[in-house]
């Protein structure tokens, strides 16, 4: 079986309103052009995979207290070389919540967002304002099963309802923006790509 590669998935991807539009589009131009995008190696921006994290009943969700944000936040991080952002996000997840069993609700893409990071101290060094040009998956995991935190970049990981995990972020573009798309995609969500 042929993998698909991201440039297909997004070729496939139907946008849920005008910001993932517009993010495609740039999405897609990045990729189409060569530039090397999936390593940190492109200080201006670089792919990363992000999780909505939701119980088998689609009424809660999964977020770690983010260190360098100060906010309540979704997991993900880096693809770091790893061309499958579905593998990064669930191994992410992971990482960050110390669940052993997470599974993809669908293997295709949930959501799409270019992020913004500002400047900042990472290990001691400074790491300069760029992009992450992210790709959001859906995932599924056991609010009863343990997690833990994962110090050097969460200070805590906790489950909430679909409501209080929106008001726990104190990023107002994050909630209003993201955060409330993925609900209101969650809420229509019937496991068909492009939702």
């Amino acid at each position: 079986m042929r993998h698909v590669t991201l440039l297909e998935e997004l070729e496939a991807y139907r946008p849920w309103n005008d910001q993932e539009e517009r993010d495609r589009a740039e999405l897609l131009r990045r990729l189409r052009s060569g530039e090397a995008l999936y390593t940190r190696d492109n200080a201006a921006g670089h792919l990363t995979a992000s999780a909505w994290v939701v119980s088998p009943d689609l009424t809660q969700v999964l977020m770690a207290y983010h260190n360098l944000y100060d906010s309540w936040s979704w997991l993900g991080g880096h693809a770091d070389g790893d061309r499958d952002l579905l593998a990064v996000s669930m191994r992410e997840v992971r990482e960050e919540s110390g669940l052993t069993a997470v599974r993809p609700v669908s293997p295709h893409i949930y959501s799409l967002e270019i992020l913004t990071v500002d400047g900042h101290e990472k290990r001691g060094a400074y790491v300069s304002s760029h992009l992450h040009l992210n790709v959001t998956y859906l995932l599924e995991a056991d609010p009863a099963a343990p997690v833990r935190r994962k110090p050097d970049e969460n200070s805590a990981v906790a489950w909430f309802g679909l409501e209080e995990a929106v008001a726990a972020s104190s990023e107002p573009w994050f909630r209003e923006r993201i955060y409330r798309k993925l609900n209101a995609k969650l809420a229509l969500f019937s496991g068909e790509q492009g939702m």
